[in-house]
């Protein structure tokens, strides 16, 4: 197939690296000039995904237009909170066949729409056919080609086929899903999840509390789901508690590494400041603590993981008034 992908972070140039080994015709779209310029000349990401060599048959582009234009499959992989950006610059460069494949993971500030919603906004000849590509995937383990399992989400089945087909290869396991709104919610609030579970490590707390923290999260995450429309056996699999695992006791995790240094005492700000890399949790706390408001769902670790991030709360006064609030039935 011929492919264009539209961010160069970690896991942009991990899955057009794939892509590319399998043989497929890819063009990797970076915004930063420079590292377009070192990617041709060295064949790595210095900057995100630094020591591993790409594929030989990888191309790399600044030009928004080149990557979009003519492409069988487009796939997006840029932070979340720049993703109508990008795609409203690229979109009359796309052409009305390509499929569009989304693993961009959150919920966009301020209109507070899913990547679906917004892709659906702006897109709205391949709004049918949009596919969502999920799941438990660090993208260095995914370089070194260890076994990964993950998930493609999309209302039209042939799509998601398309797809599975594309990225499958014998250490790299595609499932199909037709519940594009819980894969993609399961996708973005493990991130804020992974963000709690942090804080727990930094703390000092153990595997109890975390054990707690992943169980009661995917909870929330499944009540906020199903009132937006998503199925509950979703959250069960790859993208909800398969991604919420990962991210909550994985030493690459980004977000758990945020949240751990918020337990040990410092600010977000200073945290943020020493990072290359997005931590999409930190911009999904605010977004999904104002969604489920709006929705009146209750998420009380999404709200204290709120009150920490924007309300200057004490991570171990969150812990407390997590523990003591009103005595419940668990279901």
């Amino acid at each position: 197939m011929n492919i264009g992908v539209i961010g160069a972070g970690s896991w942009g140039t991990t899955l057009a690296n794939l892509l590319a080994k399998k043989g497929h015709r890819v063009l990797l779209w970076a915004y930063e000039t420079d590292l377009v310029e070192r990617m041709t000349r060295t064949r790595e990401n210095d900057l995100f995904l630094p020591g591993f060599s790409l594929d030989g048959r990888l191309s790399f582009t600044s030009d928004l237009a080149e990557v979009a234009r003519g492409r069988e499959m487009l796939l997006l992989v840029p932070p979340s909170h720049v993703l109508r950006r990008v795609v409203r610059q690229a979109a009359s460069h796309i052409d009305p066949g390509t499929l569009v494949v989304s693993a961009a993971k959150g919920i966009e500030n301020d209109t507070l729409q899913t990547m679906s919603e917004l892709l659906a906004e702006e897109l709205p000849a391949a709004a049918r056919s949009l596919t969502f590509l999920s799941g438990p995937s660090f993208a260095r383990e995914v370089t070194q080609e260890m076994p990964t399992a993950v998930v493609a989400a999309s209302a039209v089945g042939e799509a998601a086929a398309r797809v599975q087909e594309a990225f499958s290869t014998d250490y790299f396991r595609v499932y199909t899903n037709d519940d594009v709104m819980g894969v993609e919610l399961g996708g973005a609030l493990k991130n804020v999840m992974a963000l709690a579970a942090g804080v727990s490590d930094g703390l000092g707390f153990g595997c109890n509390t975390r054990a707690a923290l992943i169980t009661r999260g995917l909870a929330e995450m499944t009540r906020l789901g199903l009132a937006k429309g998503a199925k509950a056996a979703t959250f069960a699999g790859l993208a909800g508690m398969g991604d919420l695992v990962l991210t909550c006791t994985g030493d690459l995790s980004r977000n758990r590494t945020v949240g751990m240094e918020l337990g040990k005492g410092r600010t977000l700000e200073e945290i943020l400041s020493g990072m290359k890399m997005v931590a999409e949790g930190v911009k999904t706390t605010l977004s999904s603590y104002q969604l489920a408001q709006r929705l009146g769902v209750e998420v009380p670790i999404i709200e204290q993981m709120h009150a920490i991030l924007y309300g200057n709360k004490q991570a171990r006064r969150a812990v407390t008034d997590l523990m003591a609030r009103e005595l419940k039935q668990e279901a």
